[in-house]
C-alpha cells in the first residue's frame, strides 16, 4: 500500500453498512416465518450483548494486512480539524478535569517516573551526563546533557503526538517528513501543544493480577503480551471501567524484575501491550497510554516494515500519545491497599517549541 493510497483511504473513511435486501410478499405464512426469524435473531443479539466482549467477534490484529486495515479503520485524522495537534488529548475537557480532581480524597501523591539514569546500562543506550560546573562558597551549579536522545527504553518521557513516530513518511494528521526537514522541528503536533499540562483520570492496569500470568516474584516475563481482552478482564478484576479522556497505564513489574535480576537487553524481550489494544483505545476514547517499558510487547510478530505496531496505531492513526518507562511500583502498592485503581493523573511536559517529546515526572494523586 502506498502512502497516497493509505492517506486517501484514511481521509475518506472506511467500511459502510451493507444494505439488506428485502423480498416483499403478501403471504401470511411468510410474514409469520419472518416474524419468528426476527424474534430468534433478536434473542441471539441479546445473548451476544450479554457475553463478555472477548467472546464476541472482533477484528484480529496479528498480520501486516491486519495492521494496514487497522491504520485505516482507527484513523482520527481530521476528526478535530486539519490543523489539530492535540489528537486524543482533545477528549480531556474542563468537565473531565473537574471530575478527575474530585477523585482526590486522601491527598496522597506518588511519582510515576523512575530515577534518571546517569551511567550506561544494557537496557539504556543513553544516560544523563550531569557535570558540576562551578563550586564556591556561595553555592554550586551543574549542567544536564543527555549522551544521546532521551527517547528509548530507559528514561521516563512522553512522545509528542506527531513527528517522532511516522508511517510511510507521515505522522498524525498528515504531518510529513518533508515538513519536519523544512522547519527543523515538529511543525504541528509538537510537545509544545501540551504546554498547559495534562490533568485527567488515570487508571492503572496491574497485569500481574491476570490469573496465571505473573511469576511468583510478581512480574510478567519478557515477551508476555497484554491484549484487548486482557484489559477488559482487568476492568472486571479491578472494578474500573475506562472512559473517554482517561490515561491508561500498564504495570508489568519491569523495575521490580530489573532490581532483582539486573538490567537485560530489550532484544531479549519486553512484556507489554499487544497491537489489538489499539481497538480498545478507539472504542473507549483513551487520551494517553503508558507503560513501565516502551509499551509494545516484544517480540510482537510483525514484519520490520510495520515496526512497533502499537506505536504507529496509537500515535500515527489515533493521535494517542505515549508515556514510556514510567515506574509504577509505589503506585501498584498504593492501589492494591484499598483496591482502588483510579486517581488524578497530572503531567507537565517541558515547553519546547517544535519538540518531539519531553522527559517528565507524572504524578498520581489519591
Amino acid at each position: 500500500m502506498t502512502t497516497s493510497t493509505w492517506r486517501r483511504l484514511t481521509a475518506s473513511g472506511h467500511g459502510g453498512r451493507r444494505r439488506a435486501r428485502t423480498h416483499g410478499t403478501r403471504r401470511a405464512t411468510y410474514r409469520r416465518r419472518f416474524s419468528a426469524s426476527c424474534r430468534v435473531l433478536l434473542a441471539a443479539a441479546v445473548v451476544a450483548a450479554s457475553l463478555p466482549a472477548a467472546a464476541q467477534d472482533r477484528p484480529t490484529l496479528t498480520t501486516e494486512a491486519d495492521f494496514l486495515r487497522a491504520m485505516e479503520e482507527l484513523s482520527n485524522w481530521g476528526r478535530w480539524g486539519p490543523d489539530d495537534g492535540l489528537g486524543a488529548a482533545n477528549f480531556i475537557t474542563p468537565e473531565k478535569r473537574k471530575a478527575a480532581a474530585a477523585l482526590v480524597t486522601e491527598g496522597i501523591s506518588i511519582s510515576l517516573a523512575h530515577d534518571v539514569l546517569q551511567a550506561p546500562a544494557v537496557d539504556g543506550g543513553t544516560y544523563l551526563d550531569r557535570q558540576v560546573m562551578r563550586v564556591s562558597d556561595t553555592g554550586a551549579s551543574d549542567r544536564y546533557q543527555y549522551s544521546d536522545t532521551y527517547h528509548g527504553a530507559i528514561h521516563s518521557h512522553l512522545d509528542s503526538v506527531a513527528c517522532h513516530v511516522m508511517f510511510e513518511g507521515r505522522g498524525y494528521n498528515g504531518v510529513s517528513r518533508e515538513q519536519i526537514e523544512a522547519t527543523g522541528g515538529c511543525p504541528q503536533g509538537s510537545i509544545h501543544e501540551l504546554r498547559d499540562g495534562i490533568m485527567t483520570r488515570g487508571i492503572l492496569f496491574d497485569a500481574t493480577l491476570l490469573p496465571g500470568r505473573a511469576t511468583p516474584e510478581g512480574w510478567l516475563e519478557p515477551g508476555e503480551a497484554v491484549t484487548w481482552a486482557d484489559l477488559e478482564q482487568l476492568e472486571e478484576i479491578q472494578g474500573v471501567r475506562v472512559s473517554e479522556g482517561d490515561v491508561i497505564l500498564l504495570y508489568t513489574g519491569r523495575w521490580k524484575r530489573r532490581a532483582a535480576l539486573g538490567p537485560w537487553p530489550t532484544s531479549e524481550g519486553v512484556a507489554g501491550y499487544q497491537a489489538d489494544v489499539a481497538y480498545f483505545l478507539k472504542e473507549r476514547g483513551v487520551s494517553f497510554i503508558g507503560h513501565d517499558m516502551y509499551n509494545d510487547v516484544s517480540p510482537h510478530g510483525f514484519p520490520e516494515r510495520v515496526g512497533l505496531p502499537l506505536h504507529r496505531l496509537a500515535l500515527v492513526a489515533l493521535g494517542v500519545a505515549i508515556f514510556y518507562n514510567l515506574d509504577f511500583e509505589r503506585l501498584a502498592e498504593e492501589a492494591r491497599r484499598p483496591n482502588r485503581y483510579e486517581f488524578l493523573f497530572t503531567a507537565a511536559p517541558l515547553r519546547i517549541e517544535q519538540g518531539m517529546g519531553s522527559p517528565l515526572n507524572p504524578i498520581a494523586t489519591f
